[in-house]
C-alpha cells in the first residue's frame, strides 16, 4: 500500500510493511468478554491497560508468603492446530504447562499472562486462542491479567503463530513442597493424563509424517480422527492438587504435611521428572505394569517403531502428575484425585538407595538437578 501524506509525498507505511493495527484492535474487542470472565475480585482495573494489577493485600494473612512463577509455551503442537484450523484448544495446553508447574511447589495461582506472535493478525483466530486460554484460567481460578499479540511479517509466515505464557502464584514458606520433605517409605501416586498433553510433538509429528497418515484419518483404536486425538488438551491438575493438599494436608500452622512433593510429568517423561523431586540417597521404584498405556502412545510407538526407552523418555505415557505422600495418606490422596475427576493409582514406593537393587532402567541427574533417582521397571500393558 502506498499513501500520500499531508506534504503530498508518498512513502512506506506500517500497514504496507505488513502490520495491521486495526486487525489487532478488532482481535482485542473479540477477546474482551473471554478475558473479563477470568477476573476475580482481587483484580484492579480492566482490559487494555499497559499493565495488569491484582490486589494482594490478602497476603498479609500469610505467615511468610512466597511467590512462585513459571513460564512456558505449547511447542510444536501449534502446528497441528494450524493444520486443522482449530485454535481454541491450545490455550488450555498453555495454561496447563505453566500453572501446573507452580502448583508443584504447593502454590495457588494469582495471575497469568499470555503472548501470541503471528505472521498476520487474524482477529477471529487470535480470539479463538485467547478464548481457550481464558477458559482454562477460569477453571484454575487464575485471572488472565494481561497479554500481548505481536504481528511479525517477514519473520513468520502469514498463518503461522506461536504462544507463550507466564503465571505467578503464592505459597506459605512452611508449606512448600519438594524433595526435602520426601522420606523412604513414601508412596508414589499417579494421576492420569488426558493423552499426549503438550510435549514430544516433534517426535509425534515426525512419526505421523513418516507413516503418511493424514490428520483426518479415522483411527478405530482411538475412536476418533487422528487430528482430534493429537489436539486433546492437556489435563489441568491445579484444582485437584490444591484439593488434595487441603484434604490430606490441612494447614494447622505446624508446617507438617502428609503430601511431600508433586511432579508434573512434562518433557523428559515420567522417570526424569519424578527424580527431580526426590532427594539424594533415595530412589523411587516405578512399576510399568501398574497402569495401561493409552492407545495413542502405543500407536506412535508402532507407527514409528520407536523404542520403548525413547518413548518413555519423551512422552508421559498416561501419567500426567505424581504425588509423593506419606504411606498412610495414599488412599486419601487417590480418593481426592478421583473426586476431582482424575483417575489415580499406586505407582510405586520411595526407598533408601543404599541396599536397593534396581530392577530396570535407573534415571537420575536430569534437568540439572542433583537429587535422587528413579528405577522404572517391569513391562508396559498397552
Amino acid at each position: 500500500m502506498r499513501t500520500t501524506g499531508t506534504t503530498g509525498s508518498t512513502g512506506i507505511t506500517y500497514a504496507s510493511a505488513g502490520v495491521d493495527t486495526e486487525a489487532g484492535d478488532r482481535a482485542v474487542e473479540l477477546m474482551k468478554a473471554s478475558v473479563a470472565a477470568t477476573m476475580t475480585p482481587a483484580v484492579v482495573g480492566g482490559v487494555g491497560g499497559f499493565a495488569g494489577m491484582v490486589d494482594v493485600s490478602g497476603l498479609r494473612d500469610y505467615r511468610r508468603p512466597l511467590l512462585a512463577t513459571s513460564t512456558d509455551g505449547v511447542g510444536t503442537k501449534v502446528a497441528i492446530a494450524q493444520a486443522l484450523g482449530i485454535h481454541d484448544t491450545i490455550g488450555q495446553d498453555l495454561v496447563g504447562m505453566v500453572v501446573d508447574d507452580i502448583v508443584v511447589v504447593g502454590a495457588r495461582p494469582l495471575l497469568m499472562t499470555d503472548y501470541i506472535a503471528c505472521g498476520r493478525v487474524v482477529p477471529e483466530r487470535v480470539a479463538d486462542i485467547v478464548r481457550g486460554v481464558a477458559k482454562a484460567c477460569a477453571a484454575v481460578g487464575a485471572p488472565l491479567l494481561g497479554g500481548e499479540t505481536a504481528e511479525h511479517p517477514g519473520l513468520m509466515a502469514p498463518d503461522e503463530y506461536d504462544v507463550a505464557g507466564a503465571a505467578t502464584g503464592v505459597v506459605e514458606a512452611d508449606r512448600v513442597l519438594g524433595a526435602e520433605r520426601v522420606r523412604a517409605g513414601d508412596a508414589l501416586i499417579a494421576m492420569a493424563s488426558s493423552g499426549l498433553h503438550s510435549n514430544g510433538y516433534s517426535l509425534v509429528r515426525r512419526v505421523i509424517e513418516h507413516a503418511g497418515w493424514s490428520l483426518d484419518r479415522e483411527v478405530p483404536e482411538l475412536g476418533r480422527a487422528l487430528g482430534a486425538e493429537l489436539l486433546e488438551p492437556t489435563r489441568l491438575y491445579t484444582a485437584a492438587c490444591l484439593s488434595i493438599l487441603e484434604r490430606v494436608s490441612p494447614d494447622d500452622g505446624s508446617g507438617e504435611m502428609s503430601v511431600h512433593a508433586l511432579s508434573h510429568i512434562t518433557g523428559g517423561g515420567l522417570a526424569a521428572n519424578l527424580s527431580r523431586v526426590l532427594p539424594t540417597g533415595l530412589i523411587g521404584d516405578v512399576d510399568r505394569s501398574s497402569w495401561t498405556v493409552p492407545p495413542v502412545f502405543d500407536l506412535v510407538r508402532a507407527l514409528g517403531q520407536v523404542p520403548w526407552d525413547d518413548l518413555e523418555s519423551t512422552l508421559n505415557l498416561g501419567v500426567g502428575m505424581v504425588a509423593v505422600v506419606a504411606p498412610e495418606a495414599a488412599d486419601a490422596t487417590m480418593a481426592a484425585s478421583r473426586e476431582a475427576g482424575i483417575e489415580a493409582w499406586a505407582l510405586g514406593t520411595v526407598h533408601d538407595a543404599a541396599g536397593y537393587a534396581p530392577g530396570g532402567r535407573v534415571v537420575a541427574g536430569t534437568k540439572g538437578v542433583d537429587g535422587g533417582a528413579v528405577d522404572i521397571h517391569g513391562q508396559y500393558r498397552a
